[in-house]
């Protein structure tokens, strides 16, 4: 079993009807996901709208969660400044949280020796694991797979990458540079089943908000060497897969919409996202009931 286990859920912040952060919502939709099929989840990432989260707030959310689930909770501490990603990480890493996600730096551009130092530092500044955010379509830069590799391989307490650079060819070759147990994480749900094949062993989603146990169904029947039954579960996820995000309606956007429509008050996005676009509250409506009737056949 991977360190943190195989389904996590990168989870949305929920927040108040005035924009403010709702800590009571985030407390119940992290327990349920707990009972629906995660086995931990991510904080502050992406689809928690880390950007426009205060420090006192990331805190509070680290704190708060931690508290209410008996799975592993990871918190996003990165940004793109080293200083401040070294103190955020410093101070999380005493609120009972299992693990550390450390985005590459973003909007900088910096050089790869800078995106390495970054990490080192963040990693130097607790004893928690430690686990890289590739994600360069929102970084606006790529962590080179030597880089990767390097940190693997030199930072005692870097156990994976979150993985959602879109190569798994690249991804594959990764895992032939770096240490048995060091861990290819999908961060990219459509890639998840064919990063699999290159040695994943975990997904941090956006769907799984919704999907937990169709992901679990899927790992199962994948590491028991069943490939077509694993493939016919991510072809019933696709559908879910691509409502998660897009254009006109980018993550986390519709997984807040979903989870509205599930009983989960987390409220709307916060600017610049902004509202949710019309006509998003009825296609979660029918992807959840494709799903449901998908599970049945």
């Amino acid at each position: 079993m991977p360190q943190f286990g195989q389904v996590l859920t990168a989870m949305v912040t929920p927040f108040n009807g005035d924009g403010s952060l709702n800590l009571d919502g985030a407390v119940r939709l992290a327990r349920w996901l707990q009972d629906n099929g995660n086995d931990g989840l991510v904080l502050a990432g992406t689809t928690g709208e880390s950007s426009t989260l205060t420090d006192d707030e990331k805190l509070s959310l680290f704190a708060a969660v931690a508290k209410a689930v008996t799975i592993p909770v990871i918190a996003g501490t990165g940004s793109n400044d080293t200083a401040h990603s070294v103190h955020l990480t410093k101070e999380a890493s005493k609120l009972g949280v299992a693990g550390i996600l450390a985005v590459c730096p973003y909007y900088n551009r910096p050089s790869q020796a800078g995106i390495e130092a970054h990490i080192r530092a963040m990693s130097a500044a607790t004893t928690l694991p430690v686990v890289i955010y590739d994600i360069p379509v929102r970084t606006g830069r790529k962590i080179n797979t030597a880089t990767l590799a390097k940190l693997a391989n030199e930072v005692k307490n870097v156990v994976g990458v979150k993985d959602a650079a879109g190569n798994p060819g690249e991804s594959a070759r990764l895992m032939t540079m770096t240490p048995s147990s060091f861990e290819l994480i999908s961060g990219d749900d459509g890639l998840t089943l064919p990063l699999m094949a290159v040695g994943c062993t975990a997904v941090i989603g956006v769907a799984t908000h919704w999907s937990g146990v169709d992901h679990q169904e899927m790992f199962t029947k994948w590491n028991a060497g069943d490939t077509a039954g694993a493939r016919k579960v991510n072809a019933r996820l696709t559908e879910s897969f691509a409502f998660e995000t897009g254009d006109d309606n980018p993550n986390p956007l519709p997984t807040k919409v979903m989870m509205n429509h599930l009983g989960l008050d987390v409220g709307e996005a916060r600017l610049p996202m902004g509202p949710p676009p019309s006509g998003l509250a009825e296609r979660a409506v029918a992807v959840m009931a494709n799903l449901v009737a998908a599970r049945a056949r």
